[in-house]
């Protein structure tokens, strides 16, 4: 029932910052975990963090110390703040909602329809 639309990807300069958004509707994020995924063409889908519905977070080294995952409880909305952006982090980005933590794609059942993210240098 549950549906999330992802938004805020574009064209970006490499050490460029850019906000995805992730709004949920027909639910709450009561629960769940959420995270972020990214996917390049010809590649697999590739973990970049998580929250879970206790406010604990993970990110994948590739990431770290450069995104931030949140909330908006009030709003149904998880955003991924991407700072010092790289031409590596070009991608299709996912926003989904699974019943455990967890880094493998296959644990998460609701997805976005993506949004494009593409770094140029």
């Amino acid at each position: 029932q549950v549906q999330l639309v992802e938004s805020g990807g574009g064209l970006a300069q490499a050490g460029a910052s850019l906000r995805l958004s992730c709004a949920a509707s027909g639910g709450t994020y009561s629960n769940y975990a959420m995270a972020w995924f990214r996917q390049a063409p010809g590649k697999e889908r590739e973990f970049v963090a998580l929250l879970s519905w206790s406010g604990y977070t993970l990110y994948s080294d590739s990431v770290k110390d450069r995104f931030t995952i949140s909330r908006d409880k009030s709003k149904n909305t998880v955003f991924l703040q991407m700072n010092s952006l790289k031409s590596e982090d070009t991608a299709v980005y996912y926003c989904a909602r699974g019943s455990v933590m967890s880094y493998s794609p296959t644990q998460y059942t609701i997805w976005g329809q993506g949004t494009q993210v593409t770094v140029s240098s």
